[in-house]
């Protein structure tokens, strides 16, 4: 089933490759033939009055009034970009509390068929937000990298399937047809020291399965050597130009992967390229 309805969530200041962010999630929309809704969120704060003289130097504009503005500052980049490529557009904005943020967008991204995320790296709101979607929206994420925005291109052909048989990976998979559909090339990649005969076996019945939707996918295993996994298949994203991941989120548990790391956690807080994401 086509993505028909997609969702941005906007947060955090106005900076050059956030608004380079948006722009890219707003173009892969518009070549996904689906409706964008922004949905923009600032902090609600209290602000202690303050007694102001008309003279006075530091009665400069209040931290509400600069967040309000970088709230804006989003919704307008997102509104420009939606007019120039002439996508169906609509944008919300709201103030709740900071500890309210992430739900509310998880809230929002239920009525959406996926959500498009710009990701700050090592950032912990970020990944505060993006944990939050994977657990309490039910629905894909498309994570896009600000540290990498100027190289990505809208147009997602080559697309590397990370592939470990859980059920978190097959739920991905299911929700990335769309993308894969419609993809060039498909490229399904275990990392695995140990390519035992179970391991050939589950890679060639995924690519047996895809073939069954039109996506003709190749299968091949890649070595860890001793690194972690999310590295491993970031090096492997980078050295064969691939535009977008589809992975599995968290198959260790949430606390697990908190703690101790993890494939999920290293590649929220850096994502090599457009990455896909379901729980």
């Amino acid at each position: 089933m086509p993505f028909k309805d997609v969702f941005l969530p906007l947060v955090g200041q106005p900076r050059a490759p956030a608004l380079a962010a948006i722009e890219k999630c707003v173009a892969v929309a518009a070549g996904l033939g689906a409706r964008i809704t922004a949905l923009a969120l600032e902090q609600d704060v209290f602000v202690r009055p303050k007694v102001v003289f008309p003279d006075d130097p530091d009665s400069a504009e209040a931290p509400a009034a600069r967040e309000v503005g970088d709230m804006q500052h989003l919704l307008n980049a997102f509104t420009n970009a939606a007019s120039r490529t002439g996508i169906r557009a609509q944008s919300r904005s709201g103030r709740v509390p900071a500890d309210q943020i992430a739900s509310t967008f998880a809230e929002h991204a239920r009525f959406n068929d996926l959500t498009l995320m710009p990701v700050k790296p090592h950032d912990s709101q970020t990944e505060n937000i993006v944990e939050t979607f994977l657990f309490e929206s039910g629905r894909p994420l498309l994570l896009c990298p600000e540290q990498h925005v100027e190289v990505l291109r809208p147009e997602i052909e080559n697309v590397m399937i990370a592939w470990a048989p859980s059920a978190r990976a097959a739920r991905a998979i299911g929700d990335a047809l769309p993308i894969l559909q419609a993809a060039n090339a498909v490229r399904v990649v275990t990392a695995t020291d140990d390519k035992t005969d179970e391991v050939m076996q589950s890679g060639t019945s995924l690519v047996d399965h895809l073939r069954e939707h039109g996506v003709y996918a190749s299968f091949e295993t890649v070595k860890g050597s001793g690194s972690s996994i999310g590295k491993v298949l970031g090096s492997w994203a980078h050295s064969h130009e691939i535009d977008a991941i589809v992975m599995g989120a968290y198959h260790h548990s949430r606390l697990n992967e908190i703690v101790w790391g993890g494939v999920t956690k290293t590649v929220i807080g850096q994502p090599p390229c457009w990455v896909m994401m379901s729980h």
